[in-house]
Order: structure tokens, then sequence, then C-alpha cells
């Protein structure tokens, strides 16, 4: 099970590493967000999700579980969330301003050159 994951951690990286190498804001933000998902789930297989013990750690509990990789990538969901919501703002305003979500026509370039 865990293979599999990593393997969808991987495909989720690479397609997010394209997404981010356009032109395009809004694939770029797209990109993103895809990116914090793949890195998620990489953390989710590498913290090892443990079922069945308590995350409590007391004298009598000599197995417990560590709730500490749950807790940081669910901190890190919401901020990506919070990241994405406010790129979206952003891109949203610059096409608003600028017509395009285009970076090579956003630079400043007259006459097209």
């Amino acid at each position: 099970m865990e293979f599999i994951m990593i393997i969808l951690s991987g495909i989720l990286i690479g397609c997010a590493t394209y997404l981010i190498l356009s032109k395009s804001v809004l694939r770029i933000i797209i990109g993103t967000s895809v990116l914090s998902h793949g890195i998620h789930l990489m953390l989710l297989t590498m913290g090892q999700l443990k079922r069945g013990n308590v995350p409590i750690l007391d004298e009598r509990v000599e197995v417990y579980t560590d709730p500490l990789p749950q807790a940081m990538i669910l901190t890190a969901i919401v901020i990506s969330f919070a990241l994405t919501a406010y790129s979206l703002v952003l891109a949203l305003n610059n096409y608003k301003v600028l017509g395009t979500d285009d970076t090579e026509d956003m630079k400043g370039r007259e006459n097209g050159h």
C-alpha cells in the first residue's frame, strides 16, 4: 500500500512540475496546489500512519501512535488552501487590470517585442 502511495505522490509531483512550468498563471496556481497535495501524500506515507494505538503517552501505555505527522499535514493543508485562495484572488485582479493571464504578456513589453 505504501508503494502505491509513493508512486501516486511521484505522479502528482511530476504533473505539478509540468503545470508550474507553463505560461498561464492559472495553471501555475493549480500546479502549486497539486504539488502541495503530492508533498502531503509523501509526508503521510513517510510518517507511516499507524492505527489502533492511543495517541497518548502514559506510563500504563507501552505502544502509542505519534499524532504529529497527521497534525502537521492537516496544518499544511490549511495553509496551502489559504495560499491557493490568495493566489487566485491576485490572479483575478491581475487579469482584470491587464486582460491576460499569460506570463509573457505581463512583462510590460511594448509593441510585442
